[in-house]
């Protein structure tokens, strides 16, 4: 009776709610950059290398004595290039954007351990950098709770929240976002309302990518300090899962990411209060199975954008 008592009191806990935030916020950026892309039309499975260089790039600029958000922007920019890079072999030139977004992958991630190796040669453990530290808001921190898990995180925490806010605003109230959504529904009518089809999806592609590698930074800078190989353990491909369970929308995918993130939080929290009775495996399955339960139940409904990797060229129809 008191086990099943304590399962129920972690939700209860401060500090688990504290932990599912800073486990949903690499989630929340990422997902938010693959809707902007698969708004324009636009599937990018590079997201996993992308959020790997992301969080190398941060990290070593710091390490090499640029300041945090100086780090961030670096990080953002190399994101970019990479999604430049993706837009411009799916966009005007047509080609495969799985197997466009699966080279992008292995390209960022191969080059992110070459460049690792080549700065940093003759080390056997990852260095430490000053991270971003935790920051209070008065008032609203000391709200019992719910204070200690949203208003203590760090800034790059704050930042996905309104990010979230800004790319929802972007997308459905200013032309920029009706644009993107208009080729990512129907390109030909796009075109001959004016509207280059090519430089709105590049375009598109460059932001998102932006935004996976901040989510990729916010690893080596926020939630852990140093940079290791494998550290990104396939949130790329949970966040391209996310989408499709927001329905392509930036506020369903804040609360996709934050649910997957308690599921993780919760399993973690199980495996200390239950031991070895029940094999690790099981927790850590837990949430990937939960979160496919829930994209099956949210997804039946599901619109996806219509011209979703569908190539186009100006003139077709």
């Amino acid at each position: 009776m008191e086990t099943s008592f304590a399962w129920l009191e972690i939700f209860l806990n401060a500090s688990f709610w504290v932990a599912a935030v800073r486990i949903a916020t690499p989630l929340i950026f990422g997902t938010l950059g693959e809707v902007i892309c698969e708004r324009a039309g636009v599937l990018n499975l590079g997201i996993e290398g992308i959020m790997t260089i992301g969080a190398m790039v941060g990290w070593m600029a710091v390490y090499q004595g640029a300041g945090l958000w100086s780090g961030v922007l670096l990080a953002a920019v190399c994101g970019g290039v990479f999604g430049l890079l993706h837009a411009m072999l799916t966009v005007p030139l047509g080609l495969s954007q799985h197997v466009t977004g699966i080279g992008i992958t292995l390209l960022a991630t191969s080059l992110s351990s070459y460049v690792y190796r080549l700065i940093l040669p003759e080390v056997s453990s990852p260095p430490r950098i000053q991270a971003f530290e935790p920051l209070e808001i008065p008032g609203l921190s000391s709200i019992p709770i719910i204070g200690e898990a949203l208003f203590k995180q760090t800034p790059l925490t704050y930042f996905a929240f309104i990010s979230v806010v800004v790319v929802a605003y972007v997308l459905y109230r200013t032309p920029v976002g009706l644009a993107v959504q208009m080729v990512g529904e129907n390109p030909a009518a796009a075109e001959a309302q004016g509207l280059n089809v090519t430089i709105i999806r590049t375009g598109a592609v460059v932001c998102g990518s932006a935004f996976m590698a901040v989510g990729g930074a916010f690893l080596t800078m926020s939630a852990f300090n140093a940079f290791f190989f494998n550290m990104i353990n396939g949130r790329g491909w949970i966040c391209i899962a996310l989408v499709v369970f927001a329905s392509w929308r930036p506020g369903k995918a804040l609360l996709g990411a934050l649910l997957f993130a308690a599921f993780d939080a919760y399993q973690m929290r199980l495996q200390q209060l239950v031991g070895a009775e029940i094999p690790y495996q099981i927790f850590l399955m837990m949430p990937y199975v939960l979160s496919i339960l829930a994209l099956i139940v949210m997804s039946r409904r599901v619109g996806y954008p219509q011209a979703l990797m569908i190539p186009y060229r100006k003139g077709e129809r």
